[in-house]
């Protein structure tokens, strides 16, 4: 009796399911494909301080303007569903989408085809100096 596999790679965890139902999985090393691991963008202060709203915003304008200036809009909805996740669930948005991050903070990024999408540090994360109320 011959048993097919099917395997999935999700982030670091790697699954691999047989016909029969089972599934066995195991931890891949990071970087093994020799990608570079996502991680937050370094401590980021704004030209003058903003309240949460303001950066909402802020990254709603970026997000509804980005994809009239070139590349896919597949690759533009992946990259702020990555924007939008933990580390760990944006390493497996990245990889999935074929995603090239230059830079590991994601604010420089490149599509198979070779397509350039810069991502300002304000999507990414929170500026140091945001008006926090309460």
């Amino acid at each position: 009796m011959t048993l097919w596999f099917m395997c999935v790679t999700i982030g670091n965890l790697h699954a691999k399911r047989n016909i029969m139902g089972s599934c066995g999985s195991s931890h891949v090393k990071p970087n093994r494909t020799g990608k570079k691991i996502i991680r937050k963008p370094k401590p980021w202060k704004h030209p003058q301080p903003i309240t949460r709203s303001q950066l909402m915003q802020l990254r709603e304008e970026f997000w509804d303007t980005a994809p009239h200036y070139g590349g896919k809009k597949e690759i533009w909805d992946a990259l702020r569903a990555a924007a939008e996740a933990d580390l760990e669930l944006a390493q497996a948005i990245v990889d999935s989408a074929g995603i090239i991050a230059q830079n590991t903070d994601m604010t420089v990024c490149y599509d198979e085809s070779g397509t350039k999408y810069e991502l300002p540090k304000y999507v990414l994360s929170e500026p140091t100096n945001m008006i926090r109320f309460g």
